[in-house]
């Protein structure tokens, strides 16, 4: 690998996947061994010439000698390119570039839905991305479909339940959004799109989680126990990782109780419909 020096990613500590990937970069000999810092850890030095909004939102690459900032894809194609420079070329042709930074900023804008933390005291700055209501919807949407797309497959490997279809799936996810956010009118938009985000990234856990079952009982037929054992333990499990992020937005613990109430519901409807 051909090291990329004198240049720092200012990336957001709180976010796995953005430790993993400076990370991964500085192991690999792409970035020496300064090559990454803590947006936290910005200098008033730094402050003077790097966009601090900007930098929240697209992961910035700092030239130290010359004192310039690079953005989100161009940072990310800039630290790859130094090592593949084939790579860098096809990253910049233009409709590439238009899906890349597309894709940048669908998992920017939502990485705090997606793997929330604690809100720190104002002493500490943090790297939180923009409130963006486009990306927040699209997340919700693509997380909807997914999620009605593995219960619709799943359901067809237990016998006992009425045949369903997609669009039964479909109105289900939706009716938890729906009836979970009736409990929390008074909060505000951007608090009920914030909730149902990480609703509906719980909801995404639980696909990957029965998508190991789909893919193996097309290889051997799996006995009907383990399938409703391991859905069973799917919900447990998104159940406690819902009441943790209930517990991180501050919100009321009721939500968990009102989340297994209408699965409760919806579960009564479906075997005697």
């Amino acid at each position: 690998m051909k090291t990329l020096e004198n240049q720092t990613l200012l990336y957001d500590e709180d976010c796995p996947l953005c430790q993993a990937y400076t990370t991964g970069f500085i192991k690999t000999g792409m970035l020496d061994k300064n090559g990454k810092k803590p947006f936290s850890n910005l200098t008033t030095e730094e402050h003077n010439f790097v966009d601090f909004k900007r930098a929240s939102n697209e992961i910035a690459l700092v030239d130290n000698k010359n004192k310039t900032v690079l953005y989100g894809i161009d940072s990310l194609l800039k630290v790859i390119g130094n090592s593949f420079p084939w790579m860098e070329k096809v990253g910049n042709v233009p409709p590439v570039k238009y899906l890349l930074k597309k894709l940048y900023s669908f998992i920017s804008y939502n990485r705090k839905v997606i793997i929330p933390n604690k809100k720190a005291n104002d002493t500490v700055l943090q790297c939180v991305p923009s409130f963006n209501y486009k990306y927040r919807i699209i997340y919700i949407i693509f997380t909807l479909l997914v999620t009605a797309l593995t219960l619709y497959n799943y359901s067809k490997l237990i016998p006992n339940l009425p045949i369903g279809n997609f669009s039964r799936e479909l109105i289900i996810a939706f009716g938890q959004i729906v009836f979970q956010n009736m409990f929390l009118l008074k909060l505000g938009r951007r608090t009920l799109l914030n909730y149902t985000g990480n609703l509906m990234t719980v909801s995404l856990a639980g696909s990957i989680l029965l998508t190991p079952i789909l893919i193996l009982n097309q290889l051997i037929d799996i006995p009907e126990i383990i399938i409703l054992a391991w859905f069973a333990i799917t919900v447990l499990l998104m159940l406690i990782e819902h009441f943790r992020r209930i517990k991180i937005l501050e919100l009321p613990t009721a939500l968990c109780y009102t989340w297994v109430i209408y699965r409760v519901i919806i579960l009564l409807v479906i075997l005697n419909f």
